[in-house]
């Protein structure tokens, strides 16, 4: 059953896959019709093609492997300085430039002159090339956005799942009370399993966030509000001074980084609660801020992932992963001991963060990605700008093509990192079981 059921997960996660891409492609090529610019093709996948029909003067196919897709265009670059589409030099960067330029013009038919992708002004191929992406994004917030309105996510309450017999620094590797530690406040005062605490020295408290940051901040004596049985009692605790782990800006626990603090010594009960809109977005914008972090990171993290792969180092969980690594994380999900909306809901959720590193991975201004091609509209935009204040000639359109030998070396640290990454979800992959 097993192994059945992780079948199903990568299955699935390979739908979504393409879901998520030909989505992105819909974004490229629904605009690009509505500026007029020809699209001989729309293509899901890479290598042989395994389906496809015309309609129209497109041609809708899926090819053998799912690991991205295109949209063809007419005339992504502007031909050569001397107004040819074509021409051959010996220097092997100016035949990489027109081979590209060659590859834009060669399904080139009568009419097409006015229907080329480099003839559409700046901030139409602004647009044509951001839809992709932006697909991506709006289909990473509604699934985000659906779960944690309708579903949840695990979150700390004020009741009471545990006291804590002794006082224990957070930051020693145990949990079993010594000879000579003292009792910690929460056993002292009286505090029981199923308490639910309702207020700090009177102060009402609704969440564990304002409870917690409550108790740090105190050291001595402090009433305890509980509701117990129905009934709301005030226990009398003298919270310790303690080494607690650190919270950050967000309120997030910071790993292997403590702080002394206030200690009351009890384990919240954590449930799985509906966010409300508003709390939905806030944890979106949370979800986008760590993605482009963990873009920025991402050099940083390739030493380690080099050990986890060639090596006996440990792969971290935060360590970049692949479609193949997602695929086996969706089966692992499939296997996952929790009820089923929780599963659905887990899914969901690496759907969507796969869709949001879409989004911004092809933000990023470097050919041949998508933000490579903003970038070289919006300077062509700038260009005729200044041209045009200071009425200067109009400078044409800027020729990206020039920048195809830096697209080349882009491309391929791209396939690199690509294949490194491929062997570590291979030999060891993250788990989250």
């Amino acid at each position: 059953m097993t192994i059945l059921l992780t079948v199903i997960g990568i299955a699935l996660f390979a739908v979504g896959l393409l879901i998520s891409i030909a989505w992105h492609e819909l974004g490229h090529l629904s605009t690009a019709k509505l500026f007029g610019i020809r699209v001989p093709q729309y293509m899901v996948g890479f290598g042989p093609t395994i389906w496809s029909r015309h309609k129209g003067e497109t041609e809708y196919g899926i090819k053998a492997i799912p690991a991205g897709g295109y949209i063809r265009m007419i005339g992504m670059f502007p031909p050569g300085d001397d107004g040819r589409i074509e021409s051959r030099s010996t220097s092997p960067f100016r035949s990489m430039i027109e081979d590209a330029r060659s590859a834009a013009f060669e399904e080139l038919k009568p009419g097409d002159e006015n229907r080329l992708f480099y003839t559409r002004k700046p901030w139409k191929r602004v647009i044509v090339m951001f839809a992709g992406p932006f697909m991506n994004l709006v289909l990473a917030v509604a699934i985000f956005l659906g779960v944690a309105m309708a579903y949840g996510f695990a979150t700390q309450t004020t009741e009471v799942a545990g006291v804590q017999k002794c006082v224990i620094s957070q930051s020693e590797d145990r949990d079993t009370c010594k000879k000579g530690d003292p009792v910690s406040p929460a056993q002292a005062a009286g505090l029981k399993v199923g308490d639910k605490i309702v207020a700090f020295n009177g102060e009402p408290v609704a969440d564990w966030t304002t409870l917690s940051n409550h108790i740090r901040e105190t050291i001595g004596p402090a009433d305890i509000t509980v509701e117990r049985d129905g009934k709301q009692q005030v226990l009398k605790a003298t919270l310790a001074k303690n080494l607690v782990v650190r919270k950050d800006a967000d309120g997030e626990p910071v790993p292997e980084d403590f702080v002394e603090a206030g200690y009351l010594g009890f384990a919240a009960r954590t449930e799985i609660l509906p966010l409300s809109f508003t709390d939905s977005v806030d944890r979106m914008g949370d979800m986008l801020e760590n993605g482009v972090e963990s873009i920025v990171a991402l050099p940083s993290k390739i030493p380690d992932l080099w050990n986890a792969t060639f090596s006996d180092g440990e792969r971290k969980a935060d360590s970049p992963v692949g479609v193949v690594g997602a695929a086996r994380i969706s089966g692992e999900v499939l296997n996952l001991d929790v009820p089923t909306q929780s599963i659905i809901a887990t899914f969901m959720m690496l759907l969507a963060g796969f869709n949001l590193s879409l989004f911004l991975f092809n933000m990023l201004p470097l050919l041949p990605l998508d933000g490579g091609h903003i970038a070289g509209a919006v300077w062509e935009s700038v260009r005729r700008n200044i041209a045009k204040v200071f009425r200067r000639p109009d400078p044409g359109p800027f020729d990206v093509a020039k920048l195809m030998p830096v697209a080349y070396v882009v491309a391929g640290i791209f396939i690199c990192f690509t294949l490194l990454v491929l062997v570590a979800d291979i030999v060891n992959p993250v788990k989250i079981s």
